[in-house]
């Protein structure tokens, strides 16, 4: 679909086209890669944009197809995308934990309610893994348990009956903090 095809297409018959044909497979394709639908589109539209102003201006040189070759840039463009997108994240978790370290968490009364639901053992550990910091082997020991791996299977456990209890009374993050 070369200049001579530009000429007897109008652009929007080209977009269409190339829209039908490679969209859906972007889309999957952002998708697994953690992408949403809107992160596909954004990038097949910039992915076309590129493409276009390439076989306009005689710069393309096709050694595939032309799905597969505006595949190509939409790939490279997401790639770029979640690379930025990675490290804002990874930038965004470090000073959550640092503000979460200065700054002590108030949990609700549903929260507690949960905890408190799963049993005296399991809030006991809980409240001394997360709020007293102890280690495991510490807590294996406090505890009973025969070894460290007991404990953190444990506390698997008890985390595990409070999720479930979450998911039973179908209730958001928001709903427990303060």
């Amino acid at each position: 679909m070369m200049i001579e095809q530009i000429e007897k297409q109008t652009r929007q018959e080209l977009f269409t086209t190339l829209y039908e044909e490679v969209f859906p497979s972007l889309a999957v394709f952002v998708q697994k890669m953690s992408g949403s639908l809107e992160d596909a589109k954004d990038i097949f539209q910039d992915g076309l944009l590129i493409y276009y102003e390439k076989i306009t201006t005689q710069q393309l040189a096709i050694q595939s197809t032309e799905k597969g070759y505006l595949m190509g840039i939409c790939k490279h463009l997401w790639y770029k995308k979640y690379q930025q997108k990675r490290v804002e994240v990874e930038l965004d978790l470090t000073k959550a934990s640092l503000k979460m370290e200065e700054t002590p968490l108030k949990i609700s009364d549903r929260m507690l309610a949960m905890v408190e639901h799963s049993g005296k053992k399991c809030l006991e550990l809980l409240q001394s893994f997360y709020f007293e910091k102890k280690s495991m082997t510490e807590i294996s020991g406090l505890f009973g348990f025969s070894s460290e791996r007991s404990a953190t299977t444990q506390k698997y456990k008890c985390l595990e009956k409070v999720r479930n209890e979450i998911k039973k009374r179908v209730m958001k993050k928001e709903d427990f903090y303060e």
